[in-house]
């Protein structure tokens, strides 16, 4: 069959993802869709998958896509005809430590927010449904019993077979070998035999989705590394039993075990990784393996042994050794490239299986709609930015096939691949005992240990060796002053003829026209929820500075690609070149007067004005706002300078009691104001409305983006709203995630962000809950630990309700 020459997208890649993507994209009505495949369907690492499947995820999105694609499957099958091999004898997940136990309760009590079923068993039920297995030191088992495995094959000529019914075609043998982008924003892809005229290109290339992305002029961070499993010949105990096997997650035995046959398959991630392929994936690899080496993974096989000691006798049938590609998280890279126009990337996804089905509905729903349903920022291609580079990428990848069984605790920070970038006053806070974390590829301080403590933080579920550091922190700002490190946020300076036209275009509130004025905006997404939050401040006629969300500067590129924009107004970003402190608390004024003429006062300079000013002999922009919810000035000055200025601010700050903090402390002081912050309670998912940000929208100012969207949702009532808990707590506090009931039981939100108050004596969280049981002093139960806690909403902040201590 020939292909065809105009088409609106075409999909690169054969194997699972790609596949799943053609038939979302069928289902949402593009059916003028090719895929093309440089070898037969599922070449590369879809074919020698293991291919498990399960629902519960860290982070509920990604749960909610999993439970999508488990229940996809079997509709598939109906649909298309193809068996998709589906076993869902169900998975036992263990615990050997007190840890793990944690992230089971709390993976348990997601269950019953979301309605499935993820629940314990005593040691007694366990042997009956494995009796081959051996418990002993097992603290806590849970059962998932829809979990289980599919066919990979099976699973991918379905999704193959049911875009094709809806009138997509599929290509085998037609590789890529060049993509050229056309000036309004559509693509010109090359094949051997033809060339392809499509409006959108969609990069699922898998182990060539460097070489793919490459023949855009990008580059992807991805690192393909060897992963073995073995399969055992026919086991006589599996064979008398007659019923298949629960599979077994022992993660802290660091290997998998199911089922395959009437034998066992069982993999691993070995401490002592390999790369594979790192110059580039062969163009003449397909359904191709490497040298088995099962020395590199003895030692888990042991662990499986031990647990599992049938397996110790088994004979071994085939050993399966090859590659997957990963990303420096271990997360999928999907989404819109900002700096391209129509191309689109699905890459680095590991399990495949568990997520194909939600990551094609994800991203068909963006390139069909403009914007997925769900926020999935942390699987977003946006959250690495140029700094992600190859040494980075390398140190990282291996750091995550090595623990990819690890519990990734609330706040902790890899040390992978860094230091990367830092900024001049960095050595300064290392001797200050900063303790680090990465922000876009940044060094930033996150707490400072006192003096004759080590710099290192430790990690779990329960509260850490920062608690009383960051306490001390959060209480000298709000009994005196702190310095808070804020060039990690997004700076943006929009000047010149046509400025404020475009400003207002892009942005929901109006715009300041008075020069000296700062406003606080949402940016709405293409659904009309809150893909942003912006201070834009003006410094002078057609001059305006522009703050946001430093991890989302690469993401909010698309969206300040939207809006007209004059040639005369230049859009520039100063997140490399500025950095920044806020001063704040009761003393801040009282400090900044001691190195500054300027006239500090309310009435001189009040609540959310800027000016230029001279801090310490050094030109600077001061913003009077704080994100601590304190009196605060933000000072901006050029990087070169920063290290100056902190020592400045060190100096006049040992008179009034001043204290460098850490963004730990500043999380704190931010939910004990109610405070949001983008990604957490401030996200495209989320309406206007929900959030209280439907105040600064300005309907009789023009056309802006998001409007058309936001009319179409604005007299709705909230499905849920942000509220503030206050928490009965112990030695833990709510972290994320965690779900809300009523004293009932009945499931009604979820954290969205949460900490120990130092400043209230009390522990908070911001929660989304449904508008019928928001209302003030209503009692809930938060799961924290995975065990209730009781709680009441709140009808105000619990720190300075009436906004006092800020315009003071």
């Amino acid at each position: 069959m020939a292909v065809k020459t105009e088409v609106r997208a075409v999909v690169i890649g054969g194997g699972l993802i790609g596949c799943s993507i053609l038939y979302h994209l069928t289902k949402l009505g593009w059916t003028d869709v090719v895929l093309l495949e440089r070898d037969e369907l599922t070449s590369g690492s879809t074919w020698h998958a293991a291919a498990g499947i399960h629902g519960l995820h860290d982070h509920n999105n990604i749960s909610r896509l999993q439970y999508y694609t488990m229940q996809l499957y079997a509709e598939l099958e109906r649909e298309t005809g193809q068996g998709c091999g589906i076993f869902q004898p169900g998975a036992l997940y263990l615990a050997q430590t007190r840890e793990r136990e944690h992230q089971l309760r709390i993976q348990a009590a997601k269950a019953k927010y979301f309605g499935v079923d993820f629940h314990e068993l005593d040691r007694d039920e366990a042997e009956r449904m494995h009796p081959l297995a051996d418990f002993d030191g097992i603290r806590c088992i849970m059962l998932e019993p829809d979990a289980g495995n599919v066919d990979p094959s099976g699973v991918t000529h379905a999704y193959a077979r049911g875009a094709r019914a809806r009138g997509a075609e599929v290509h085998r043998f037609t590789p890529v070998v060049a993509t050229r982008p056309r000036a309004d924003g559509s693509w010109d892809v090359d094949t051997p035999n033809a060339t392809i005229h499509a409006q959108v290109v969609v990069n699922a290339a898998g182990l060539w989705a460097r070489e793919v992305a490459a023949l855009a002029g990008i580059r992807l961070p991805l690192m393909p590394l060897e992963h073995q499993y073995l399969v055992t010949e026919t086991i006589p105990e599996i064979e008398a039993l007659g019923r298949r096997l629960p599979l077994i997650a022992d993660r802290d035995g660091e290997y998998y075990l199911r089922q395959e046959g009437l034998g066992l398959l069982v993999g691993a991630y070995e401490k002592d990784g390999r790369y594979w392929a790192e110059e580039g994936t062969p163009l003449d690899f397909g359904h191709d393996l490497l040298a088995e080496d099962l020395e590199r993974i003895e030692d888990n096989l042991l662990r499986a042994f031990t647990r599992v000691p049938v397996l110790a006798e088994a004979g071994v049938k085939r050993v399966i050794n090859g590659p997957m590609i990963w990303s420096p998280d271990s997360s999928a890279l999907i989404g819109p490239v900002p700096e391209l126009r129509n191309y689109y990337c699905c890459c680095g996804v590991i399990p495949g299986f568990s997520q194909s089905g939600g990551l094609g509905l994800t991203l068909a729903q963006w390139i069909v709609e403009g914007e997925p349903k769900m926020d999935l920022f942390a699987w977003d291609v946006a959250r690495f930015g140029e700094w992600a580079d190859a040494a980075f990428t390398r140190a990282r990848t291996l750091d995550q096939y090595a623990h990819r069984f690890k519990i990734h605790f609330p706040y902790e920070e890899r040390a992978a691949g860094r230091p990367l970038k830092t900024r001049p006053a960095y050595a300064r806070q290392q001797e200050l005992g900063a303790v680090f974390g990465l922000s876009y590829g940044y060094e930033h301080p996150l707490w400072y240990a006192p003096e004759g403590v080590e710099p290192v933080e430790t990690y779990g579920f329960e509260r850490q060796n920062c608690f009383e550091p960051v306490a001390r922190e959060c209480r000298a700002l709000r009994d005196a002053a702190g310095i808070i490190d804020i060039s990690n946020f997004a700076k943006y300076r929009i000047r010149g003829a046509g400025a404020h036209a475009y400003l207002e275009r892009l942005v929901a509130n109006r715009v300041p026209t008075e020069s000296g004025r700062s406003c606080l905006t949402p940016l709405l997404g293409l659904r009309g929820g809150i893909a942003g939050d912006f201070t834009i401040t003006k410094l002078a006629d057609e001059d305006f500075l522009m703050i946001g969300s430093g991890i989302a500067e690469r993401y909010h590129r698309r969206f300040f690609a939207l809006p007209e924009r004059a040639a005369s107004a230049r859009f520039e970003s100063f997140s490399e070149t500025w950095a920044g402190f806020n001063v704040a608390g009761p003393k801040a004024r009282a400090l900044l007067s001691g190195l500054t003429d300027a006239d500090l006062s309310s009435e001189a300079f009040p609540f959310m004005r800027n000016r230029r000013i001279e801090v310490a002999g050094i030109d600077a922009v001061a913003l009077r706002v704080s994100f601590s919810g304190d009196l605060g000035w933000e000072i901006y000055v050029p990087v070169e300078r920063q290290l100056e200025l902190l020592d400045a601010l060190l100096a006049a700050g040992a008179a009034h009691g001043a204290r460098l903090v850490g963004s730990r402390a500043l999380l704190s002081l931010r939910v004990e104001k109610g405070y949001g912050s983008w990604g957490r309670e401030y996200s495209p998912e989320y309406w206007p409305q929900e959030v209280g940000l439907d105040r600064l929208i300005k309907l009789d100012k023009g056309e802006f983006i998001g409007r058309e969207a936001y009319l179409a949702i604005k007299d709705q009532p909230p499905r849920e709203k942000l509220s503030i808990v206050r928490l009965d707590t112990d030695d833990a506090d709510a972290v994320g995630g965690e779900p809300v009931f009523l004293t009932d039981g009945t499931p009604v939100g979820r954290v969205s962000s949460g900490a120990w108050g130092h400043g209230v004596g009390a522990s908070i969280a911001l929660c989304f809950i449904k508008a019928a049981h928001a209302a003030p002093g209503t009692r809930v139960d938060v799961a924290i630990l995975g065990q209730p806690h009781a709680g009441v909403v709140l009808e105000h902040p619990p720190f300075d309700p009436g906004g006092s201590r800020l315009r003071s």
